[in-house]
């Protein structure tokens, strides 16, 4: 089953905005996913695509909210200091969004799917953008069955265990985009929460580079 790229916005659960301050939505009872779709900067794209065999195992890090990371380590090429506004130009949108003094950041550098079965996050409200590679596949309420998840799947692949329904369309956040993931921890969202999934690296895409971002009080 293919991943759909274009964005149903019509989708109860989930809202796509090109506006950042409408990501407030995601407070919303009945929204899990909000997307705020974005054009690619070609000049962290272009410093990804130059450095990408020197990534290393990328970035982990608390941040006070407003600041901006260090990338020292990364490799020193035009666009890293964009990279490093954007960063924290984003964590400070999380920190606002949450009301949250510190964000926890992980800058993934993957040549493979992380968590390749689809899956709810047991957290409150993550922050994922995709900035390399192929955006995170996500799936609307209407074409599953929550049952089939996790041990429900009895150890079949999401294609086969009964999880999705006939004619279910796996969806894909755009790459740069900025997503806000609501989990299972969420306050009133017991045994709900966007499901969703990493998708398959291509060869001709390694690394997939993806940032994560979480509140910490």
């Amino acid at each position: 089953m293919n991943a759909r790229h274009d964005l149903p916005a019509h989708a109860p659960h989930t809202l796509v905005t090109p506006s950042p301050a409408a990501l407030v939505g995601i407070f919303e009872p009945d929204v899990q996913l909000a997307i705020w779709q974005r054009p690619a900067n070609p000049l962290i794209a272009s410093y990804l695509e130059a450095s990408r065999h020197g990534l290393g195992r990328g970035l982990r890090t608390t941040l006070d909210a407003g600041r901006c990371p260090e990338l020292g380590e990364l490799p020193d090429h035009p666009g890293r200091e964009a990279l490093a506004r954007d960063i924290g130009q984003l964590a400070e949108l999380l920190g606002d969004l949450l009301d949250c003094p510190h964000v926890g950041l992980r800058l993934e550098v993957i040549d493979k799917a992380m968590c390749p079965r689809l899956h709810v996050d047991r957290v409150g409200i993550r922050l994922l953008c995709t900035y390399r590679g192929p955006g995170t596949e996500w799936l609307d309420d209407a074409g599953v069955d929550r049952s089939k998840l996790g041990s429900g799947a009895g150890g079949l692949p999401d294609e086969q265990s009964g999880l999705l329904s006939a004619g279910a369309q796996i969806q894909c956040i755009p790459g740069f985009a900025v997503a806000l993931l609501k989990g299972s921890l969420w306050q009133g969202n017991g045994g709900r929460g966007i499901i969703h999934r990493s998708p398959a690296v291509p060869a001709d895409a390694f690394p997939r580079v993806v940032l994560a971002a979480d509140g910490v009080w």
